[in-house]
């Protein structure tokens, strides 16, 4: 491993402000096999995906997990990975370890912020560890300012965590890190949450009332996120400092039952990713990446942004980078059943959405592997040597 983590050149800036933005149960329906919509829900996000970093990511849950998507994309580590007695590190793991390396100690201040209680999956305790300064939820003692909901629904709005996020945005200044954990489109998807809902039905054979019920209120939900995204992004671009947004759904809605998993999986394990990097932050050379971002996992962000942006990157992110340009994307067995199917076993997916078995891997990329694991290892249990490279 040692090898691996010095023969990688560290690039040479570093990026002022970045925003990980996980987008509660955001996923494309029409990528559902049988379902296909009346109109389109997202068709900002559909047209900006043609024109930046974008594509597919790997979930590793279905209808939940996402703690575990979050945690995967702050430390790059795979939940795969682990034990199947560890399926959730925020509140088995990183609430027990003193040092969890993550992607927010590489700025000099970091902010999380999620428009709902903030002590479900130990958050208040896991950013603390994570090395938070701020941690913005209702009840805390760093408000939520802005506070809309939509119709009937229950939560906080899209529009209205991106307006807090953008707060935050813009009192920033020496660089600064956001978590941004949305709830808009939570469930359950069977309450009527929207009025003219029926503007996104699924068209297809054999859907249920309560399906077709369902997809239409969490596809106006997107609807709203769609429109929230473009607000937000049309904010960041009048801003004369880089910003860089890295936008993914954490896991689809379970609201497919009659979608066949054993022959599916991957296709209901796939969300929507994509990287922007506002207008002045690319003319001061963060650039859009074309190699190997069609599937990725949310453990791949760390490097994903980091190449996007230029940014200086430490041995342990080093290593990051090489699985990701190196390795198919690994994740949980995606076809083995209709809930999380907790660590059963590592399975890669390439660059096509294809299911790739280990033994097929090169040397190399066994080798290279192995080194992943022997570093997750050693930051989740062992005594942290990868800190002297």
């Amino acid at each position: 491993m040692r090898q691996i983590l010095t023969k990688i050149e560290q690039i040479i800036s570093k990026i002022k402000l970045l925003s990980f933005n996980l987008s509660e149960s955001f996923s494309d329906p029409n990528r559902v096999p049988g379902i296909q919509l009346s109109n389109d829900p997202i068709p900002y996000i559909r047209q900006l995906k043609q024109k930046t970093t974008s594509g597919t990511m790997i979930s590793a849950g279905y209808g939940g997990g996402t703690a575990n998507m979050e945690y995967m994309s702050l430390t790059g580590l795979d939940l795969s990975n682990f034990s199947p007695t560890l399926p959730t590190p925020y509140t088995q793991l990183v609430t027990h370890r003193k040092y969890n390396p993550n992607i927010a100690q590489s700025f000099p201040e970091a902010v999380a912020i999620h428009p709902y209680q903030g002590v479900y999956y130990s958050r208040t305790e896991v950013y603390k560890r994570f090395g938070f300064d701020r941690f913005y939820y209702l009840g805390s003692k760093y408000k939520i300012k802005y506070k809309k909901k939509i119709d009937r629904s229950p939560y906080l709005s899209d529009e209205t965590a991106y307006k807090n996020a953008l707060d935050q945005v813009k009192k920033a200044n020496n660089g600064e890190f956001i978590n941004l954990v949305t709830m808009q489109n939570h469930f359950p998807y069977d309450r009527n949450y929207y009025n003219n809902s029926d503007r996104y039905t699924p068209v297809g054979e054999g859907i249920d009332d309560y399906t077709r019920n369902a997809v239409q209120d969490f596809s106006t939900g997107l609807s709203y996120t769609d429109t929230a995204v473009k607000d937000f992004i049309s904010e960041i671009d009048k801003l004369d400092k880089p910003v860089t947004l890295v936008f993914y759904g954490d896991h689809l809605p379970g609201i497919y039952g009659g979608v066949d998993m054993t022959k599916y999986g991957i296709q209901l394990h796939s969300t929507d990713y994509f990287i922007y990097s506002n207008k002045y932050a690319r003319e001061h050379g963060a650039r859009n990446l074309v190699s190997k971002t069609e599937y990725v996992g949310p453990n791949d962000f760390i490097a994903l942004m980091a190449k996007q942006t230029n940014s200086k990157v430490n041995a342990y992110q080093a290593l990051l980078t090489e699985v990701q340009e190196k390795l198919p994307v690994a994740t949980l067995n995606t076809q083995k059943s209709t809930v999380n199917s907790y660590n059963t076993h590592t399975e890669f997916v390439d660059n096509n959405g294809k299911i790739v078995k280990y033994k097929s891997l090169s040397k190399k990329q066994k080798q290279l592997w192995e080194d992943y694991k022997l570093l997750q290892y050693d930051i989740t249990a062992g005594k942290n040597y990868w800190k002297n490279n």
